[in-house]
């Protein structure tokens, strides 16, 4: 409803509330949708058209929404990103702060691994997106030097934090689970393997 206070038009509060809750409900309809269609197809097979299809809306409004495929993914995949996040800011030890920064360091490759075994599809797709880092990837970088500057202070943090997930990239999870055989817990223990080797530095002389 559209109401005049002294000739200018505002919008009605209870309105808009309505619109955003409709806008939100939409959202979450056309989410489910392609859930149910990257489950069934697997991500690389689904495109936004598919999307658009299936959720009865037009293509151009689902490109408003989410901007790309790169967009729908990092959509897609934000329950469990959030859940992850939260549990490295204010979540129990080891992965949550209370420990070491070697321990965390552990930690957070361990728990890492698990998301890709879950999602390293849907994770490769929303990292298109012309070469620059998205949210959840600037956030990691930071939490991890944030660590190794305690872990690891002679190395260069900022470095060794993008070497680090470049060995949990999503791309190179799968060459190293499909492509090469690898199991989960070599991995793991690859990922241990270094953190241990990198806090050695710590105790090293100059």
């Amino acid at each position: 409803m559209i109401t005049l206070v002294q000739g200018l038009p505002l919008v009605d509060a209870d309105q808009t509330a309505f619109e955003r809750a409709d806008a939100a409900r939409n959202r979450r309809r056309i989410l489910a949708v392609a859930a149910g269609l990257v489950g069934e197809r697997g991500m690389e097979r689904v495109s936004m058209d598919d999307v658009a299809r299936a959720a009865s809306v037009g293509t151009g409004t689902l490109y408003r929404r989410f901007g790309d495929r790169a967009g729908l993914a990092l959509a897609l995949l934000d329950e469990q990103t959030r859940s992850f996040q939260n549990a490295l800011i204010s979540g129990p030890a080891p992965l949550g702060p209370g420990v070491p920064a070697v321990d965390r360091l552990r930690a957070f490759g361990g728990e890492y691994l698990e998301l890709l075994e879950r999602h390293a599809d849907l994770m490769i797709v929303a990292a298109r997106n012309g070469g620059v880092p998205n949210g959840p990837y600037q956030f990691y970088a930071t939490h991890l030097v944030i660590l190794l500057r305690e872990a690891a202070p002679r190395l260069d943090a900022e470095f060794t934090a993008h070497a680090l997930l470049a060995t949990l990239a999503p791309g190179n999870h799968l060459l190293f689970r499909r492509g090469l055989g690898w199991s989960i817990e070599r991995l793991r223990d690859g990922w241990c393997g270094v953190v241990e080797a990198l806090s050695a530095t710590r105790a090293e002389s100059p």
